[in-house]
């Protein structure tokens, strides 16, 4: 059952809230009514109680744009019991509420922002929503602006593994007060100006190891065929099979992009003379890896601050901070 305060403001406001229905279904013919009345109880309701009670006054016209937001979303089939993006109904119920003073003031521009981010958030294969939806939740008390939601949310998707956010979340930092950049990047102690420094010459900054990136595509993975790789400034162009993909990575995690055969045919494949393959053994500079691949066949590829390694005995790519 749907609380109290939301029944009130519905009942209240009956014949406009069934015109908007109405309205609706003329825009979605499909549009699941008994999905969207579940989606009101379990998604809209719990974010008009955090608004009543945050701003009584506003809770009227609040849920007048939440309700059309619900509609739009249902018909969309984003939203409700059986839609294709869970991950969305989860924000409405966990994290929109702890934005009430937020909603109140400007229920479209909030409510689309927060929407929007978890749609392409989810959209974006490896990026870790629910990290992403747990830090928001946390650092929501110091987002005073629809501005610094804007930028918090970038950074917040780029430390949950959205590794082509890097340079534009740390140019939205730059529009925060330190302490809320600091925060934001889970800092609690420092500069901004210092930590941006560090940020922009280490990707690997707090993350040592590395990653590995890519899996055999018959068994849900990225890759027909062991991939080939070669270096670019901003990442690596991959080949597998007849598809070619543009890597990005970094120490939260790595994103595939479409690429050409015309960039993969740009790209670098020479290696620093300081990288070294012995056998199975890598040699950076003064750090030893043992490789966990057959030697003789392991290719490396490296760029200015990573380097990969690919062997025709795995679909996966290991990517390494080089010093």
């Amino acid at each position: 059952m749907i609380s109290p305060a939301f029944a009130a403001i519905l009942a209240s406001g009956r014949a406009q809230f069934n015109a908007r229905a109405v309205e609706a279904r003329r825009s979605f013919p499909a549009l699941d009514m008994q999905a969207f009345g579940a989606f009101l109880q379990d998604g809209v309701d719990p974010v008009v109680q955090a608004v009543a009670i945050a701003a009584p006054e506003r809770a009227g016209s609040f849920t007048l744009a939440a309700y059309d937001m619900a509609l739009e979303l249902v018909g969309h089939g984003l939203a409700g019991p059986a839609a294709k993006m869970p991950f969305l109904g989860a924000v409405w119920r966990e994290l929109v509420p702890r934005f009430a003073p937020l909603l109140a003031a400007s229920p479209v521009d909030a409510l689309g922002m927060l929407s929007n981010a978890a749609i392409h958030l989810r959209g974006v294969a490896g990026a870790r929503t629910a990290q992403w939806r747990d830090e928001m939740a946390a650092i929501a008390p110091q987002v005073l602006t629809l501005a610094q939601l804007r930028a918090v949310g970038q950074v917040l998707a780029w430390r949950a593994g959205v590794a082509h956010f890097r340079l534009g979340a740390i140019a939205a930092a730059d529009t925060l007060p330190p302490a809320l950049a600091l925060a934001a990047f889970g800092e609690q102690q420092g500069d901004w100006p210092s930590l941006r420094a560090q940020l922009l010459t280490r990707p690997w900054r707090g993350n040592a190891d590395g990653i590995e990136f890519g899996a055999f595509a018959g068994l849900g993975g990225e890759f027909a065929t062991p991939p080939q790789v070669r270096a670019t400034a901003d990442g690596f162009i991959v080949s597998a099979g007849e598809r070619f993909y543009l890597l990005v990575a970094d120490a939260h995690g790595a994103v595939l992009h479409g690429a050409s055969d015309d960039e993969y045919a740009q790209a670098s494949a020479t290696v620093p003379a300081s990288l070294r393959l012995d056998g199975a053994t890598l040699h950076l500079g003064a750090r030893t890896v043992a490789l966990d691949l057959p030697a003789g066949d392991i290719a490396l590829a490296a760029n200015a601050h990573t380097l990969a390694v690919t062997s025709p005995y795995t679909h996966a790519i290991r990517l390494l901070p080089l010093p």
